[in-house]
């Protein structure tokens, strides 16, 4: 299955949608402006309005994070993160014994660390 990714956002083709209809989705999806679009994509802001509406009326959605929504519940885009995550747990699976890997603070370290701002505090309203 063919993949487009722009910024954070994967999106699959083959779902309903067309290639540079995807493209403008994806870009919809990380925040941009029609404007924006029209810059990323190369292409003339009119079109990238055109191409955003067809997107609109594809999902059958109102608003754009209506169609964000939908493409997301429809699987046609997905972000990256949740990519990102999945390899990060398949990593701390896969090398359970590694000595860098630190998840959490022993719990002497951050009662130390809130001591420290309390006296700070104190001294700061002695000082006042």
């Amino acid at each position: 299955m063919e993949t487009i990714t722009t910024g954070s956002w994967m999106g699959h083709l083959g779902r309903g949608l067309a290639p540079r209809e995807l493209e403008a989705l994806l870009c919809v999806a990380q925040g941009m402006t029609t404007k924006e679009i029209a810059r990323h994509m190369s292409i003339a802001p009119g079109t990238a309005a055109n191409r955003i509406d067809t997107v609109l009326f594809k999902l059958d959605a109102r608003r754009r994070a209506d169609a964000i929504a939908k493409a997301i519940k429809g699987q046609i885009i997905t972000p990256l993160c949740i990519a990102l995550a999945s390899l990060i747990a398949m990593h701390s699976i896969i090398d359970e014994g590694d000595p860098m890997r630190r998840d959490r603070r022993a719990p002497a370290e951050r009662r130390e660390f809130s001591i420290r701002i309390v006296r700070k505090a104190e001294a700061f309203e002695h000082h006042a």
